[in-house]
């Protein structure tokens, strides 16, 4: 049976989860549309529950729809019409996926001190308060691409299975381990108790700051990003060891949040190789 209407009920269930992140936590599930990420899913081990399948992607997409189909506990055919309605693009690719909620998402306010002490032997990005979805994305997929060991976001980021973010991400938030935390002021306080240092970025007008392309970022670090319009919070600023700027040439008095996340993870990884 081929599923053709797009009021059919699991269809409808899809779409609000598509569409609302509270939705999504409560029931510890996502979304996911598109023939590549689906099956990035598949192949990092999430959990897909139901996959929907149109003939014309299981024809174009082959490898694809195989690694889906694979893993997949129920598979359905749907449609073209009905795959169009559950996706944000001009042209549905015809795969859907429902995941369960990952594992690489932990609660850093409730790690204990011996989990703790292995972030000084990493580095990490902060995002606090960043709402862009699209911003969140480009931020895990070069934080992936790079070699960041992780990312921590404050409450008030939004939902990294947001569809936006899924997307922009390239696959990379099923694989980048991602941390959470109520209050990233007094999670830097403790990761910097147990031997890791913090590093504010904000703007060079901000006093005493020192360039990224000067600071050790050694292994440990653990560099801050704010949100897009009003930068990073006083405490969480005040928390950090250090003050990082991007030096501009420019009139431009601040980057956008994923351009300025760019540079500083370029900057962390590159001591990897100059030392």
């Amino acid at each position: 049976m081929v599923i053709s209407s797009r009021d059919n009920e699991m269809v409808r269930r899809l779409r609000r989860l598509q569409n609302d992140a509270k939705l999504r936590r409560q029931e510890g599930a996502f979304v996911i549309e598109g023939a590549r990420l689906c099956a990035d899913a598949a192949r990092s081990g999430a959990v897909i529950e139901t996959a929907l399948l149109t003939a014309r992607a299981r024809e174009k997409f082959p490898d694809y729809a195989a690694a889906v189909t694979a893993v997949a506990v129920h598979v359905f055919d749907v449609t073209d019409g009905v795959a169009q309605s559950l996706s944000d693009t001009e042209t549905a690719q015809g795969i859907i996926c429902l995941c369960k909620a990952l594992d690489n998402r932990k609660m850093l306010d409730t790690i204990d001190s011996s989990i703790l002490s292995t972030f000084k032997n990493k580095k990490w990005l902060a995002l606090e308060n960043v709402r862009d979805p699209g911003n969140i994305g480009t931020v895990i997929r070069t934080a992936e691409a790079v070699g960041i060991d992780g990312l921590i976001l404050s409450a008030g980021c939004c939902d990294v299975y947001s569809p936006k973010v899924l997307r922009g991400s390239m696959g990379g938030v099923f694989r980048l381990p991602l941390w959470e935390t109520a209050d990233m002021a007094a999670a830097i306080n403790r990761l910097q108790a147990a031997g890791a240092c913090g590093y504010a970025c904000v703007p060079s007008s901000d006093g005493d700051v020192l360039s990224v392309v000067e600071a050790p970022l050694a292994a440990g670090s653990v560099c801050v990003i704010g949100n897009e319009a009003n930068g990073l919070d006083t405490a969480t600023i005040e928390a950090c060891t250090y003050r990082l700027t991007i030096p501009m040439a420019g009139r431009a008095e601040s980057l956008n949040a994923a351009v300025a996340a760019s540079l500083v993870m370029w900057e962390m990884s590159r001591r990897e190789y100059v030392g």
